[in-house]
């Protein structure tokens, strides 16, 4: 039987205008796939696939399963190949992806802003410990990762995830990714909204629900209530940002069309308030219209930032609220944006009196032990609970005033420091080539060693300076809105390729928003790579004004600084 959904046109009460060449929209009447993406997901819907993994493959083992889910549905239940070991990056875009497939996969688990109890922090060290090699890593969409899955393992991951709130369930794919947000949502003594309920919401309604099941590509949500903006809202399909109505009182703005990649955009600001029980509703529509009006005949052009940017963001609330929602939304003016972003590392007082702390692993790094310790660390000092955040960090929520100190000093000893240095704190990194098929470099270990080396340099730095780190060009690592963006490349050194990087310079979120200064033709090599951010850092630190940052100074500086072809020194 043929997907009904490739065949309906929802009613259309809006002038919106056949595109001038056919873009596979559902509703202008393109009922079939135009790729082989879109084909696959007519064939099945790929939800279908979790009884699949349960009843057969897990039983039969790797060699059993179907490359049309192998390479493709498994990724709705967060499922990828890992990369064959061995394979440098200059084959990488040479091979075809099932020469580059391991006998393992990578494992998403996505939290969503979810409050982690310690009996759940420890339940993620165990899948680490036990199914992954003692693998995990924070990403920067506030899941945790696992490397070295075996296909037989994953209905007991499953049933350890179910018994602790968890799930993996969409967690990629061309679905409604995992969510972002705020750390401290509900206990920030500035926080403007709490939105938790909303997500829950959200998750509760739409994830895994089959009218969602297959957009056109992946689907980005954050949602903060903190002035700080602490979810990078600039950055995804659609978010919502605490404002304050004059006469209504708190709620959330919608934000649509933000993505980085090959094509960067910022979201566009809609400038309307939507209280927090109307939030679900509004996702929904959002997510239904780029269900609906998305782009599906092109991959590259298939995000709904190029329907947003094509729209425009007026047109693109007329659609919403008199096709999708059936009212109005209230206008008001975007609340104003912070200066850089927060990502709650150190010691904070709560608005009950309570504390929570900040930590910093590096580069989002950490280890199915680690989480154990941790967990065990939380027990200890009667923490509430963990939240992971958007720059791969860790915030413990709920530590009592006569607790702080004595939990700060066991952190330090497992490695998980709430005191760290500027480069600790502010360096992240995506999966980069040990895991990763679509990478050229490394990533992890090399952010890891730049890190050792600038703190080694720069040991009393006195101002925050991000350095974001990136396998290759799709920008996981939000390498556009980094100080230093470090988007992994061969380049040619002394006659041979060798890993390197393309800079970003002074890119930022927030009120100085924009994707950094790149300069022509300029290429650093991963082993000078420490000597190169040395260079720029110390002719920041010698050219800059008083309180400038680097953005700021980024935005000025003269090239040969950047290029750090010239070093000032102060006398």
């Amino acid at each position: 039987m043929p997907d009904l959904r490739y065949q309906s046109q929802p009613p259309r009460h809006t002038d919106v205008p056949r595109p001038k060449r056919a873009e596979g929209q559902w509703s202008f009447g393109y009922a079939e796939p135009q790729n082989k993406n879109e084909q696959s997901k007519k064939d099945d819907d790929p939800l279908n696939v979790r009884a699949r993994i349960l009843n057969i493959y897990s039983k039969r083992g790797f060699d059993s399963i179907d490359p049309a889910d192998l390479r493709g549905r498994f990724r709705w239940m967060g499922l990828y190949t890992q990369r064959k070991p061995g394979i440098d990056g200059g084959k990488t875009a040479v091979l075809e992806e099932e020469e580059l497939d391991d006998r393992y996969f990578m494992l998403r688990v996505r939290t969503d802003g979810q409050l982690l109890s310690p009996a759940t922090v420890r339940a993620l060290g165990v899948i680490g410990v036990d199914y992954a090699r003692d693998t995990a890593d924070v990403t920067d969409r506030e899941n945790i990762q696992y490397h070295w899955i075996r296909i037989e393992d994953v209905p007991a991951i499953w049933q350890l995830l179910d018994d602790n709130g968890l799930s993996s369930l969409e967690a990629c794919g061309d679905s409604p990714r995992p969510f972002l947000g705020s750390p401290v949502a509900g206990v920030a003594k500035n926080e403007i909204i709490d939105g938790s309920s909303a997500l829950a919401e959200i998750f509760e309604r739409y994830i895994g629900d089959k009218d969602f099941s297959n957009l056109p590509r992946k689907f980005k949500t954050a949602l903060t209530g903190h002035p700080s903006h602490d979810v990078s809202p600039e950055t995804n399909d659609v978010s919502f940002v605490g404002t304050v109505h004059p006469e209504l009182g708190p709620g959330f703005d919608l934000w649509v069309g933000g993505g980085l990649s090959t094509n960067p955009m910022l979201a566009q600001k809609m400038g309307v308030w939507i209280p927090v029980d109307e939030i679900a509703d509004a996702w929904a529509g959002v997510a239904s219209i780029f269900r609906d009006y998305g782009y599906r005949r092109l991959r590259s052009r298939a995000r709904l930032k190029f329907l947003v940017a094509d729209w425009g963001v007026e047109k693109f609330r007329e659609v919403l609220e008199k096709e999708y929602l059936g009212r109005a939304l209230v206008t008001n003016p975007s609340p104003p944006s912070p200066v850089g972003h927060r990502d709650h590392i150190g010691v904070h007082e709560q608005k009950d009196g309570n504390f929570y702390i900040g930590v910093a692993p590096t580069a989002g790094r950490v280890s199915g032990s680690l989480l154990k310790d941790l967990a065990d660390a939380m027990e200890e000092h009667g923490v509430a609970g963990a939240r992971l955040t958007p720059y791969q960090k860790i915030v413990l929520i709920g530590v009592a005033p006569d607790r702080v100190d004595a939990l700060l000093d066991r952190l330090d000893e497992i490695g998980l420091s709430g005191r760290p240095s500027q480069w600790r704190r502010n360096t992240m990194a995506c999966t980069g080539i040990e895991f990763c098929k679509l990478a050229i470099v490394d990533t992890k270990n090399r952010a890891r060693d730049l890190v050792d080396e600038l703190e080694r340099r720069f040991p009393d730095l006195d101002v925050p300076i991000t350095v974001n780190v990136n396998g290759c060009p799709n920008a996981c690592a939000r390498t556009q809105v980094a100080d230093f963006g470090l988007k992994g490349q061969l380049v040619m050194h002394e006659g041979a390729q060798v890993e390197g990087y393309q800079v970003h310079l002074g890119g930022a979120t927030g009120l100085q928003a924009n994707f950094g200064r790149k300069l022509r033709a300029h290429k650093v090599t991963s082993a000078g790579l420490d000597d190169y951010v040395s260079n720029v850092v110390t002719n920041f630190l010698a050219d800059r004004l008083e309180d400038e940052s680097f953005a700021t100074w980024a935005a000025r500086a003269e090239e040969e600084l950047l290029r750090g072809e010239r070093v000032v020194t102060t006398a």
